[in-house]
């Protein structure tokens, strides 16, 4: 039993920490070393307070008034963070704590946020709506930074003041975005990754670490949830796979910024080894098959991106090299196991390179170990090589790789890769190859919805027909009236031919019944025109209606069309612009200009030059040529097309 006679043989260090309130130990005079402890000079919670306002703030910009749903996204979140701000300064007085911060820049935050930069400023000079995004990344960070060091203050004192939420933020952004009348979710899950650093921690060599990459963490957890509900339509996921696609040199770009970051931290074994892994089993599948695992590329860019940043956290992938090869090998296995798994069910197949990151970290410690124990039983010596000049050997192999898949045309895209071709998969299937024949469809149908009128035809008469894929009706009339809608008059005698000899307006009305806002858009347009249905203004009306409703933001433009001329209604230009904002906000580039030119008129009452020329450059940003300033034009790819 301890008496206080024994105290006075403890060091005296213990008893500082024994005896003296774990409120009174602070940030020391200079940082670390001896002297007397005392709090920051701003108060901590000023700190939090402060980028709590700042991320209000974002929810009166121009860009996020637009939406209402997601002006309340970010209040609502900031509410939220101003609760536990009053949670975290009672807790503190409570237990006589004095919360404090400190200073300190990991190298490994700020050469990814410079990868990050340069990967968005590429990418969003060819998408635009990457930088219309930026409001929204930026008050994620805000958010980021606020939960990050509020969760942190209710386990302990201090905070480290880096640069440690950005990654967070950036690196989820490279892959998953939610649509902005879902836009809460999005800090749902950053607030996931902030929560899995700070509370899912194990020790390695000695030392607390987090289990997870945390951005790797969030986006499975919500990959799962998405593919599970069907929800994938709520986000801007497949657009972001498909997007990455467009900048002309991304592959080089990616690999040449993953140098710098396998130069300092020593990771360039796991991206090879997944690299090689994947080249290894695409050429084996070829072989056995005569057709392409992965459709458009031979490593699809958002992979190749993955390969990159996914997988190459130093602090949640292993230490050594038999561990690290092994690690990178398994990624590689698994983004193609998982591909083919998506795509057999037909789930959407960009979520492959998000599903086994965190399983992965959880070997991590067993891959060490397992490394340990053959460099012992096979007598090697692996802590005798010199990290670095190892780490150069990799990047040399690494380099040479990419240059045999550069000048192979593996890493071609789109239409430079046989894959991506339509045409392959139309001679693979009538050969009868592998899967061919479902992979032209849906090739073709990834070309349809990317705006390609002759594929949507092609698409709707394979369905329609049912000869060689099982048909399928309510696609068919889809692509029909999608290809119509893009102004190919062929499209429109099969759209009018599929309705009164295909039984196809029970089709259109069953699938707009179960929620397909496009179903429900081209049969209103039928009734608005006549077209093989009996001409009713009102049930188009109501058809239209119910296609915004379910967020086809082409429907909303329909509608406020509609409004606008008194079609079905009386005219309403209040309702028009309301619908056409909506239709903008949601990405429909046509509703942006036409309401543009509503603002400039003043037809619904209010004239405004200001939002009309920002409506002109949303339109712009979205591709519509026509709404670009005469300077812009001519450098926008397909400028010449009317």
């Amino acid at each position: 039993m301890r008496t206080e006679a024994s105290t006075p043989t403890l060091e005296p260090e213990l008893v500082d920490r024994l005896v003296k309130p774990r409120a009174a130990r602070g940030v020391r005079n200079g940082g670390a070393g001896g002297g007397a402890l005392r709090p920051n000079r701003l108060p901590a919670l000023w700190v939090a307070s402060g980028f709590t306002l700042l991320f209000a703030a974002f929810s009166f910009l121009p860009r996020i008034t637009e939406n209402a749903a997601l002006a309340w996204s970010i209040r609502g979140a900031a509410l939220f963070l101003v609760a536990l701000i009053a949670a975290v300064a009672w807790q503190a007085r409570r237990a006589d704590r004095t919360l404090v911060y400190e200073f300190a820049a990991k190298s490994v935050h700020y050469v990814q946020l410079m990868m990050h930069i340069c990967v968005y400023s590429y990418w969003g000079w060819y998408w635009r709506p990457v930088y219309h995004e930026v409001p929204l990344i930026l008050s994620q960070i805000a958010f980021g930074y606020a939960l990050d060091m509020l969760v942190c203050w209710t386990r302990r004192e201090k905070w480290i003041f880096g640069f440690g939420p950005i990654p967070i933020v950036l690196s989820t952004n490279l892959f998953l975005w939610f649509r902005d009348d879902y836009y809460w979710l999005q800090f749902l899950l950053i607030a996931v990754g902030v929560l899995g650093k700070e509370f899912l921690k194990w020790k390695r060599e000695g030392k607390m670490v987090h289990i997870f990459n945390p951005s790797a963490l969030s986006l499975f957890l919500f990959s799962v949830a998405l593919i599970a509900t069907g929800a994938t339509g709520i986000t801007w996921g497949i657009d972001i796979a498909t997007t990455l696609h467009r900048p002309p040199h991304i592959y080089l770009e990616i690999f040449l910024l993953g140098l710098v970051v396998q130069g300092l931290f020593q990771v360039t074994l796991v991206t090879l080894s997944s690299a090689a892994t994947l080249v290894l089993m695409g050429l084996i599948y070829t072989q056995m098959t005569g057709v392409y695992h992965f459709v458009d590329a031979g490593i699809p860019v958002s992979v190749f991106l993955g390969l990159h940043l996914l997988v190459t956290d130093p602090a949640t992938s292993p230490k050594k090299y038999l561990g690290k090869f092994i690690f990178g090998v398994l990624y590689g296995v698994g983004v193609f196991a998982a591909f083919g798994a998506l795509t057999w069910f037909g789930a959407p197949g960009f979520y492959d390179k998000l599903l086994c990151v965190p399983i992965l970290n959880l070997c991590v410690r067993s891959l060490d170990r397992f490394s340990d124990r053959v460099s012992v039983r096979l007598g090697t010596v692996e802590w005798k090589w010199n990290p670095r000049i190892a780490n150069f050997a990799f990047m040399g192999v690494w380099i040479a790789l990419f240059i045999v898949l550069t000048g192979t045309s593996f890493l071609a895209k789109g239409k430079d890769f046989p894959g991506g071709r339509p045409q392959f998969w139309q001679q693979a299937c009538s050969e009868g190859k592998w899967k061919s024949c479902n992979v032209w469809t849906q090739a073709l149908n990834a070309r349809c919805e990317d705006g390609s009128r002759a594929d949507c035809l092609e698409l709707g008469n394979v369905l329609n027909v049912g000869k060689i894929v099982q048909r399928n009706a309510e696609v068919a009339g889809v692509s029909f009236g999608r290809a119509c809608d893009l102004g190919l008059p062929a499209a429109c005698t099969s759209l009018v031919s599929f309705v009164q000899n295909d039984g196809g307006k029970d089709v259109l009305e069953q699938s707009c019944g179960r929620g397909n806002g496009a179903s429900c858009f081209i049969l209103g347009s039928l009734y608005s025109e006549g077209a093989g249905v009996p001409k009713d203004d009102a049930n188009a009306l109501r058809l239209f209606e119910k296609s915004c409703d379910t967020n086809w933001w082409r429907g909303c433009g329909r509608l406020g069309q509609s409004y606008l001329v008194g079609q079905g209604t009386a005219p309403d230009p209040a309702s028009a612009v309301k619908n056409f904002d909506k239709a903008c906000t949601g990405g429909n580039a046509a509703s942006c200009a036409e309401v543009a030119l509503l603002y400039n008129r003043g037809v619904a009452g209010v004239q405004d030059h200001r939002t009309a020329l920002q409506r002109l450059r949303r339109a712009c940003d979205l591709g519509l040529v026509t709404a670009c300033p005469p300077e812009e034009r001519a450098a926008k790819p397909g400028a010449a097309t009317p």
